[in-house]
């Protein structure tokens, strides 16, 4: 048995001179969840495997100049609005808000100064759990979007594996929240190389189709007969390359499903049949942007000090519809003075024997 706990640490400074903070959070089973306080980010989770072997299951770097240097989003809090909204802007109560555009004339995860970009103030939770706070306050304006947004995020690593990540923003004025986390897994070790040979279950009928800038149609596409079929769960690889008209837009998988029932429900089911690891995700939100790690290219190295090549890891991200602030017949993330944005997202590390 592992003793529980939080180590504190100093990780450096920001280029303004901001302290950056590292948290180490152990239960008691030995499994370890490494967290910063630059974007909320998910540096590592080290977990066993069926013999009990740990290593990290999260892609991530050991530097904090790579974090400051790079856009791969690894581990980090996407927002204010995660994800893509077409055109770099939105309506709102018939006002038109422009936004910071940086992908292909679109906003993605944010804009140029997303949350990643930011150190959050954090607060160990002195409850008797292992949890820790992450809070800033987005200034109405920030990127383009209105209204002053009051933002926490909370960790918190419980003795049965579970990672639980609560989110809770309120507004100043109407606005449009998206947030998620963006890390990205490989159950095999980071750097072990491709995730082609996970399994990967979906609980979705349907996804949202995309064009060519990767923004959803509006279609609603049933996933059956396509290789988006993932209910009854399959190797990753299995559709990956092919003709597939979405596949080959996306060079991959990089698509929104439709989850099924409400509140909190099973999104997805990960695991490797080689080292035994699963990932069960639960979330609120109502859909889960699968991503294969297409655009890895081979420039980026990991703890491991291996290169992140394409596939070398995938992510799961919990969210609101891509473009939803643009397609009124998505689930709406309008968040009005008043309101409560409250969602949850919970990462469950089992083994299979």
């Amino acid at each position: 048995m592992a003793t529980p706990g939080i180590e504190r640490h100093e990780f450096g400074a920001s280029p303004a001179g901001e302290s950056i903070e590292r948290f180490v959070l152990t239960n008691q089973s030995g499994l370890k969840v490494a967290l910063l306080s630059l974007g909320c980010i998910i540096q590592s989770i080290d977990a066993p495997d069926r013999d009990g072997s740990f290593a990290n299951v999260a892609l991530g770097f050991s530097r904090l100049e790579d974090y400051l240097t790079n856009l791969p989003f690894f581990g980090c809090i996407a927002g204010r609005f995660a994800n893509r909204i077409a055109g770099g802007q939105f309506e709102l109560d018939g006002e038109t808000f422009p936004l910071a555009v940086n992908e292909r004339g679109n906003t993605l995860h944010g804009g140029m100064q997303g949350f990643n970009r930011f150190v959050w103030d954090p607060t160990v939770l002195d409850d008797g759990r292992l949890s820790v706070a992450f809070h800033r306050v987005s200034p109405d304006g920030e990127e383009g979007f209105p209204g002053a947004l009051d933002v926490t995020v909370t960790y918190e690593l419980t003795d049965q594996n579970d990672l639980v990540i609560d989110y809770l923003a309120t507004t100043e004025a109407p606005t449009v929240v998206n947030l998620t986390n963006h890390s990205y897994f490989n159950l095999n070790g980071e750097g072990s190389g491709s995730i082609e040979t996970h399994r990967l279950q979906i609980d979705a009928e349907s996804f949202t189709p995309v064009d060519a800038a990767l923004i959803p149609t509006g279609e609603r596409r049933p996933v059956a007969g396509t290789p988006f079929d993932f209910r009854f769960g399959k190797l990753v690889g299995q559709g990956l390359r092919s003709d597939d008209e979405q596949i080959r837009l996306a060079t991959g998988f990089d698509h929104n499903f439709i989850l099924n029932g409400n509140g909190l429900k099973r999104a997805a089911v990960l695991s490797h049949s080689g080292c035994g690891r699963t990932m069960t995700v639960q979330t609120t939100k109502p859909g889960v942007q699968f991503y294969a790690g297409n655009f890895l290219n081979g420039t980026l190295y990991g703890p491991s000090g291996r290169a992140y090549r394409q596939s070398d890891g995938l992510a799961l991200e919990t969210q609101f519809f891509p473009n939803s602030p643009n397609e009124p017949a998505f689930p709406s993330p309008i968040l009005r003075p008043g309101e409560e944005y409250r969602h949850q997202t919970i990462l469950t590390f089992e083994v299979e024997r």
